[in-house]
């Protein structure tokens, strides 16, 4: 294809089309080539975000068994925050100003210090599966908050119907006789709660003047969680209830796998999904890690499933399935919350 018309060149560049330069009135231009990633890439990188994000609170679990909460939460998002920092200004990212440090405290106070500070402190007396379930109910929250603050606009059936049966399952999965054994209900009361703090973290940072690179933004909110967690950890007597010699393997380990797997290494295959898979296809993490959650738990940790269990389970995925797969009306504009961990989401309790 030839084209003498210096307008016409230009058009055909802003097009995203490669061009070679023949002579001085002569333009070649060919298709460009965009590299998309093979089908095996793209299963490994869901495989991954579906595994290691679903085996998060079941790590969460065995971590709390001997390191107090707040501090192990708070030691979690400190170093890895750190180290996402640390990589992100090594790539180009701008040194963000003051003011966007003070709206990160905000949001870590809500996100960390909030979601999951609470979400650690429920683990250590509910099962990790149901704690899962509970914090499944994430998207629904997501979409009240976002149908208060106008940024979603009147809800259809479709996610009326999603938010209705959600909660009805959560209901059903905190009865009296849930899982054939005692329920702490604060316990499970925190769990639920600490998915709508993350849920509230995410609509203040949709408003908040943080730095455009999403990787930096996070790694900020991670620093400033993991900071407040650790002074709350501090001032909570956390520190005076820790020693060396209760440690065990597990609980050591469990938190180097939520640092290095569960923050750094999902986050950056997240990143990674945002750019080559579909927003559908992508939200899908949303109902598949509280199966996981449930599986690995039963499996792994002897937790009960019961039919209760079951039950519970099926109906509150079908409502996040309703929920996450909706149809938003033409013309609104779609906003993302944070891009954490867990989410970036996630709920990351990840």
């Amino acid at each position: 294809m030839v084209v003498d018309q210096s307008a016409q060149i230009l058009a055909l560049i802003r097009s995203g089309e490669v061009t070679e330069i023949g002579s001085a009135n002569t333009v070649r231009l060919q298709p460009a080539r965009a590299k998309l990633p093979s089908r095996t890439q793209l299963v490994l990188g869901f495989a991954a975000i579906y595994l290691i994000w679903g085996s998060t609170y079941l790590g969460i679990r065995y971590a709390v068994e001997t390191i107090p909460p707040l501090l192990m939460m708070g030691i979690r998002h400190f170093t890895a925050g750190l180290l996402v920092f640390a990589w992100a200004r090594s790539r180009g990212a701008r040194m963000p100003q003051i003011k966007q440090w003070c709206w990160a405290l905000i949001a870590g106070a809500l996100l960390f210090l909030g979601g999951h500070g609470v979400l650690a402190w429920a683990e250590q007396k509910v099962p990790s599966g149901l704690a899962a379930l509970l914090c499944a109910s994430l998207p629904l929250w997501t979409v009240l908050l976002a149908r208060l603050d106008a940024t979603e606009g009147k809800l259809g059936i479709k996610a009326w119907a999603g938010i209705v049966l959600g909660f009805g399952g959560v209901a059903l999965l905190i009865g009296p006789d849930a899982m054939n054994q005692h329920l702490n209900w604060l316990a499970a009361a925190g769990a639920l709660a600490s998915a709508l703090l993350w849920a509230v973290g995410t609509s203040y940072t949709r408003q908040a003047d943080l730095p455009s690179s999403k990787i930096l933004s996070a790694a900020m909110q991670m620093i400033c969680g993991g900071a407040l967690l650790l002074i709350a950890s501090l001032l909570s007597g956390e520190g005076a209830r820790v020693h060396l010699h209760n440690l065990t393997g597990r609980s050591v380990l469990s938190l180097a796998y939520l640092i290095v797997f569960g923050s750094i290494v999902a986050f950056t295959v997240y990143t990674w999904l945002v750019s080559v898979s579909s927003p559908s296809m992508l939200s899908t993490y949303a109902y598949v890690n509280p199966v996981i959650a449930v599986l690995l738990g039963w499996a792994l940790a002897h937790e009960t499933l019961g039919l209760r269990m079951i039950v519970a389970t099926m109906v509150i995925v079908a409502g996040v399935f309703l929920v996450s797969t909706r149809r938003r009306r033409a013309g609104e504009v779609r906003q993302e919350g944070p891009l954490t961990f867990r989410g970036a989401r996630e709920f990351a309790a990840d």
